[in-house]
């Protein structure tokens, strides 16, 4: 994580790579979400553009073409490449891309550009070599082709995106809003990603991973929900939330709970705590002129060194850095 210096001189130039069979609501993710993103003067602090190999105009995977403005040069000179999802071609046959394309993506990635991919777009980037040893997701139904034209890559299907380094890839369709609004909020804070959720609608940060949307046997009417406990939890943040307190708030075996916590989340409970007391950690060192120690506290981490520990686990910062990053200074008098 990084608050990029060059963001506060000039707007950060995102190119979203159209490829023939593009899905429309990943191509148009980017400039929906990055649109909205502002400062607090309301100026825009990106913008996005979309090129083709060629510029020319490529099939959409809803029976309709696009016609880019720009062509395979505007990589060179972007600070983020999003490649969005396909629902054809040989990225997702055989596992090839254009020499042309892959070359662009390469070149792109070496000179330090972020690169990410939406839904199977990560098969674009597979392609291009870029995933190689790396983790990675796409969406889960396409896992198990994914494993077997890309057996060096590290995939997991059960996360809604990943971040590695200077490569981010994310789940199926409306994963691609949670990798935007997620690098919102690694480049300008949590503040400016939320208003951004609230332009677009959507929830800022969602619970749990892909997991929770793969197929399974519809549950029984009496198994109950526990939205309600994870509900109470959050209300808690502060104080010791055990599973077997998780458990009697949804009126739950701790082992039936268990498994219908993970069914819903994608993730455990304690992971799912962990997670819940992390992004409120970086809501109050962004917005309160509490202390490190008041934080944790507030956060129930108890101490500092166990915040500064997964707030290095999450993020790869102290706490104190993260402050100095993005918290919002006061306007002037």
């Amino acid at each position: 994580m990084r608050n990029n210096r060059a963001m506060t001189l000039r707007r950060h130039r995102i190119a979203v790579l159209a490829l023939d069979h593009v899905v429309g609501l990943d191509l148009g993710t980017p400039a929906q979400v990055f649109g909205t993103a502002r400062d607090a003067d309301l100026t825009p602090l990106y913008t996005v553009e979309v090129c083709s190999p060629g510029a020319r105009p490529v099939r959409s995977s809803g029976g309709y073409q696009v016609l880019p403005d720009h062509g395979l040069e505007l990589l060179a000179t972007a600070d983020t490449v999003i490649v969005p999802g396909i629902h054809g071609g040989t990225p997702l046959t055989d596992g090839t891309l254009d020499a042309e394309v892959a070359e662009a993506l390469r070149a792109a990635y070496r000179r330090g550009a972020r690169v990410m991919s939406i839904c199977t777009g990560a098969f674009v980037l597979a392609a291009a070599g870029l995933l190689d040893g790396r983790r990675a997701t796409t969406h889960w139904g396409y896992a198990e082709r994914f494993r077997r034209l890309h057996p060096a890559v590290d995939l997991d299907p059960d996360v809604l995106f990943i971040h590695d380094d200077r490569l981010l890839t994310s789940a199926g369709v409306a994963a691609g809003l949670d990798l935007c609004l997620h690098v919102i909020r690694t480049d300008h804070g949590s503040e400016v990603a939320n208003r951004a959720a609230r332009r677009c609608v959507v929830p800022p940060w969602r619970d749990g991973g892909q997991a929770q949307y793969i197929e399974r046997p519809v549950p029984r009417a009496a198994d109950a929900s526990t939205a309600a406990a994870r509900e109470w939890a959050r209300q808690r943040l502060h104080e010791p939330v055990t599973l077997r307190d998780l458990a009697e708030q949804a009126r739950m075996s701790v082992r039936t709970f268990t498994r219908r916590f993970r069914s819903e989340t994608g993730l455990s409970p304690a992971q799912w705590l962990l997670q819940q007391r992390t992004d409120h950690a970086r809501l109050l060192l962004e917005t309160t002129d509490l202390t490190v120690d008041q934080v944790a506290r507030r956060c129930g981490f108890g101490t500092a060194a166990a915040l500064r520990q997964q707030l290095h686990l999450r993020i790869g910062v102290a706490p104190s850095a993260y402050r100095r990053a993005f918290r919002r200074q006061p306007e002037p008098a």
